[in-house]
């Protein structure tokens, strides 16, 4: 029998820590690398939620499985990556992220890190080769990689010539910051997230012969998808489940689940987890993992009805997928716009998604009652955000609290479940939310989310001093008309530095919180990186009142709610490093006010 010539394609199953014992590059015809900050925090979360439990330790044996690259070898024996360079781009980031954040703190770096971000070869002719295990060819990318593998300038004077450049330097700083957030200065903390990214995170590389035969696997993969997940396994099974007359039904209503969750940009597997959590009674500390879904439903079938009704449940699904999407974008069932739901998306970033659990399960609510739950949720979310909750923890709050919501019918019942479950779980963590927030610095928090606090600080006072006519949206507040002023300016002009009377410790009060506040675009050119008293006018011609008072409190009449909403605000003539620290005080103060005065004895 006549051997057969078809090309070889080969997989394997590899964790990181194999996958980059080899040498890849990026073709110069591939497109640029296009992740945003959204994106790479989602993958860090992701892996942080399967690795981490609720006390925030590292669980053993769990593995995270982050799909499929196609590659094939040049003639030098290097792999050419047809598809998956987004995701390999952001893991080398990773890596030297964390031997960055190491020798930092004065840590020596794992020689296993260093020669995942470059080591030897040999050539054709037997000489050594020195290369980074990434290499990215395409024009747009001007050798930024190579600068942050080699650290041949520091990443904040980069210049973002091109989108891939800014890209790339924002992702780099996005994990640097994760890094920060999540483990403090804890180098063995550090080395554990290390161990575990690099030993239990996995891929599948798919190996092809040739260029052309990766295209066309490339091709197939993205046409026709790998493997059964979940999702395509429950699909399955409610075919078995259902009537051949009725497949056409069921496939159009299937079709429409996957359209709705994708125009949600929503992962279906996290979908599924969250209707299941929020539908029905999960039982056991951990809640329910991604590779238990389908096993739920198989076990659950009577409950959930795929037996006697397949087709309800596939309609329970999409009525479902329907309520999530209008969540995701900010609207209650009806339709109406709840702009809390916005509000925790800006607070959250597009990694954390759990609060839609609780408004799964509250989804049956009128409009009003929906938000008042909501408008909790937002203030719940922030002490668990600021505070550094795992997301594990949570979650598993939400999937406990599920079925109580799902059997309250009105306002009363509503504040019960409120006042006994959301502001308990906040009354627990007052002292931290206040600590924490008396303490923030720039660098410890996501940029997105000090923009929430700055905008929600602001939001306060002017609706206080306007008798509410201001509503709840932050859109106003986190315009692109609106920036983040440093009192302190970061790059400030001769003699600031040296006048400062903690000329030492100068960049740490740049970025405390009490040295920001919002201003609008236009003051912000002019009052620029002056003095303090050449900022002062700047600050007064505000209509941010939280801001305004910095130079002036705005006075009308006698006891009016202006007058009242900016009475606990403070009025500076100086700015030393005493008065950054009492605007700080002053700013935990109305925190307090902001986030926490529904809880007992929290309001002052």
């Amino acid at each position: 029998m006549e051997e057969s010539k078809t090309p070889k394609i080969e997989s394997a199953d590899l964790n990181l820590e194999d996958l980059f014992k080899d040498f890849y590059c990026v073709p110069d015809f591939q497109r640029e690398y296009v992740w945003e900050a959204e994106h790479v925090e989602k993958l860090l979360q992701d892996v942080q939620d399967e690795f981490y439990d609720e006390d925030n330790r590292l669980t053993p044996e769990r593995e995270y499985f982050i799909g499929s690259i196609v590659a094939c070898k040049d003639s030098s024996g290097i792999y050419q990556l047809i598809d998956g360079q987004q995701r390999m781009t952001t893991i080398f980031l990773v890596f030297c992220a964390v031997r960055d954040h190491l020798q930092e703190n004065g840590q020596d770096v794992p020689d296993t890190l260093n020669n995942s971000i470059r080591n030897k070869r040999l050539t054709d002719s037997g000489d050594e080769q020195e290369l980074y295990r990434l290499v990215l060819q395409y024009e747009d990318s001007h050798g930024v990689l190579a600068q942050i593998a080699g650290r041949a300038v520091a990443v904040d004077d980069i210049e973002g010539t091109t989108a891939s450049i800014r890209h790339i330097t924002e992702a780099y700083r996005t994990i640097r910051q994760f890094l920060r957030i999540n483990f403090d200065d804890k180098a063995a903390e550090v080395r554990k997230f290390l161990v575990a990214f690099l030993k239990r995170v996995k891929l599948i590389r798919i190996l092809t012969p040739n260029l052309a035969h990766a295209l066309k696997v490339f091709e197939t993969i993205n046409d026709r998808g790998v493997g059964l997940n979940a999702m395509d396994l429950l699909k399955n099974l409610l075919f078995m489940k259902t009537s051949a007359k009725d497949y056409g039904k069921l496939k159009d209503r299937w079709k429409r689940l996957v359209d709705v969750i994708d125009r949600a940009g929503e992962k279906p597997l996290r979908f599924l987890r969250y209707f299941v959590m929020s539908q029905y009674t999960i039982s056991g500390h951990e809640g329910l993992r991604e590779d238990e879904i389908y096993s739920w439903f198989v076990e659950n079938a009577a409950e959930v009805g795929i037996d006697r009704d397949p087709m309800g449940v596939a309609g329970q699904l999409v009525d479902c997928a329907d309520a999530y999407r209008l969540f995701v974008n900010g609207k209650s069932v009806n339709g109406v716009a709840v702009p809390y739901l916005s509000n925790i998306s800006k607070l959250a970033g597009g990694a954390v998604r759990q609060h839609l659990i609780l408004a799964l399960a509250g989804r049956h609510l009128p409009d009003d009652l929906f938000a008042e739950l909501i408008r909790n949720i937002e203030n719940l979310f922030f002490c668990y955000l600021i505070t550094r909750e795992p997301t594990k923890y949570f979650e598993k709050n939400f999937a406990a609290w599920a079925p109580l919501l799902r059997k309250v019918t009105d306002r009363a019942s509503l504040q019960t479940f409120i006042t006994g479950y959301v502001h308990k779980d906040m009354a627990k963590r007052t002292r931290e939310v206040e600590f924490a927030v008396r303490e923030l610095r720039q660098s410890r928090i996501q940029k997105y989310r000090l923009q929430y606090i700055l905008a929600k600080l602001t939001q306060h006072v002017q609706k206080a001093a306007w008798d509410n006519r201001i509503d709840d949206t932050l859109d106003h507040f986190l315009s692109r008309k609106v920036e983040i002023e440093h009192i302190l300016p970061q790059r400030p002009e001769p003699g600031i530095r040296e006048g400062f009377d903690e000329s030492e410790e100068y960049q740490d009060y740049v970025g405390r919180l009490g040295n920001l506040t919002l201003l609008e675009k236009t003051i912000n050119g002019s009052v620029s990186n002056s003095h303090f008293d050449a900022k002062r006018p700047g600050y007064a011609e505000s209509a941010f009142l939280l801001t305004k008072s910095i130079a002036q409190k705005p006075q009308v009449g006698r006891d009016t709610a202006l007058n009242r909403a900016v009475s606990n605000l403070q009025t500076f003539s100086t700015w030393q490093s005493n008065d950054i620290r009492t605007r700080q005080d002053m700013l935990t103060a109305l925190a307090r006010r902001v986030w926490l005065a529904d809880v007992d004895g929290a309001a002052t």
